[in-house]
């Protein structure tokens, strides 16, 4: 079992208690508002050519569909056809998540899986790089990752031994720490086109006060990177909001088809 982080670990068992409920809660609370606020007539919108590109949205930890309607709208416009992937994050082990997620490409992608594009928020990153992993073929489609725990999260660290924060996060949630044993340090390098959009505004503060350094409230700056990735983007986004803002958006197009962010250095 994980030691617990050195602030969390100065507080009697009451205290710590607390501070789990209000991490929780506010996380919880947060991704409620997202769906609410966005699944009323959000997911629609004209879809493209089935000739055209390929991309899969792959959601966070306690998210759905929903969270990312706004983004799916964004890239549908810029000629994508979009494929909104939802996965139970909380309930599901991450290796059956991945198992999801491939039944999802065969399903829209079968004829040319290596083409497909993926845009992912937090917990769904790890989520395609398990997958991709797996492949024993190069990826020819992009990916575009936003505020992903790719080297795990230190709030994970700090509540490992809470029965309370693991029922929240569930199985594949509870495995986003940075500790060895956590998925983040078991998968290889990336092997294919990615480019990582993370935040460094917060609307978490408990959050912030366990990561180290600048963080988007649930993810550090540095530990959103990964070895292997061709883009590197830091933008002064919230870890719950950053998918929908209009910038954001503007550089995952075109990332998707260019292979950087207009804001790399030529």
């Amino acid at each position: 079992m994980a030691t617990p982080h050195p602030l969390v670990g100065r507080y009697g068992p009451l205290k710590r208690r607390r501070l789990t409920i209000l991490l929780a809660g506010g996380v919880l609370g947060a991704a409620t508002l997202v769906g609410a606020g966005l699944a009323s007539g959000l997911l629609g919108g004209s879809p493209a050519p089935e000739d055209a590109p390929a991309v899969i949205l792959a959601h966070g930890l306690g998210r759905t569909p929903a969270s990312m309607a706004v983004l799916a709208n964004r890239l549908e416009e810029a000629g994508f056809r979009v494929v909104r992937f939802g996965y139970p994050s909380r309930s599901e082990p991450i290796e059956t998540l991945v198992d999801r997620l491939r039944g999802e490409v065969e399903r829209c992608c079968g004829n040319d899986p290596r083409r497909v594009h993926f845009v992912t928020h937090s917990m769904g990153g790890v989520l395609v790089r398990s997958y991709l992993s797996e492949r024993p073929e190069p990826h020819e489609g992009r990916v575009v990752m936003l505020s992903p725990p790719n080297q795990g999260s230190e709030i994970v660290d700090a509540f490992a031994d809470s029965e309370l924060l693991r029922s929240f996060l569930g199985p594949a949630g509870s495995r986003l720490g940075t500790t060895p044993d956590g998925i983040a340090s078991q998968l290889p390098p990336v092997r294919f086109s990615l480019g990582i959009i993370t935040g460094s505004r917060s609307m978490n503060p408990i959050g912030s006060w366990l990561i180290p350094g600048p963080d988007d409230g649930s993810v550090g700056i540095d530990r959103a990177n990964v070895e292997g990735s061709s883009s590197f983007l830091v933008l002064p986004a919230t870890h719950t909001f950053i998918m929908n803002r209009r910038d954001v958006a503007e550089e995952v197009v075109h990332f998707l088809r260019h292979g950087r962010f207009r804001q790399d250095r030529a």
